[in-house]
């Protein structure tokens, strides 16, 4: 049980390993971030992206945000959407085709083992919590550090799993693009 439960974990922590070349992609619109005020002692934001409802940011103030963090912090918003919609295509156009995800038991899946997880049920992410995100950006990489609260059924094991990760963007004809490290 120990090592199901480790290697459900593993499949978890996949939100720290992403990468991506982008092909035909639709157009990104443009970012939009709506900010509340959360009741707690510590003033923490809470930041939404209308059009990912899956998906929520805390502990960020966007308006801190150059343009750059901001365009790499909606491609991690929308990355995290499409692994809740299971939009598979979404993901392949925000992924690198080389990419591969291993898992904390050891695991090595292709880009395309993991998307076919998804796709099947196997792992179903019903949201996405991103808390206390960094966002580091350096010329044409980028850094997005946060501790990931995933509500989720991973290969039968349903529940909200926190883990902290950090993804790897590359802007690649001006789009970014999720890469390995």
């Amino acid at each position: 049980m120990r090592k199901r439960i480790i290697a459900v974990l593993g499949v978890l922590l996949l939100l720290s390993a992403s990468c991506g070349r982008q092909e035909d992609a639709p157009e990104m619109p443009e970012a939009r971030i709506e900010t509340t005020e959360q009741p707690q002692e510590d003033d923490m934001k809470t930041c939404t992206f209308p059009e990912f409802p899956n998906v929520t940011v805390t502990g960020l103030d966007p308006a801190g945000l150059n343009e750059e963090e901001n365009a790499v912090l909606y491609a991690q918003a929308r990355y995290c959407e499409a692994m809740t919609e299971a939009d598979i295509d979404t993901l392949r156009a925000l992924t690198d085709e080389d990419k591969t995800y291993t898992h904390m038991s050891g695991l090595t899946q292709s880009r395309e083992e993991y998307f076919a997880d998804i796709a099947d049920g196997s792992l179903t992410y019903y949201s996405i919590g991103m808390e206390n995100p960094v966002v580091s950006v350096n010329g044409d990489r980028a850094e997005v550090t946060y501790t990931a609260a995933l509500n989720a059924n991973a290969y039968g094991a349903k529940g909200t799993f926190r883990m902290k990760g950090t993804h790897i963007w590359e802007k690649r004809d001006g789009s970014w693009i999720s890469v390995d490290p």
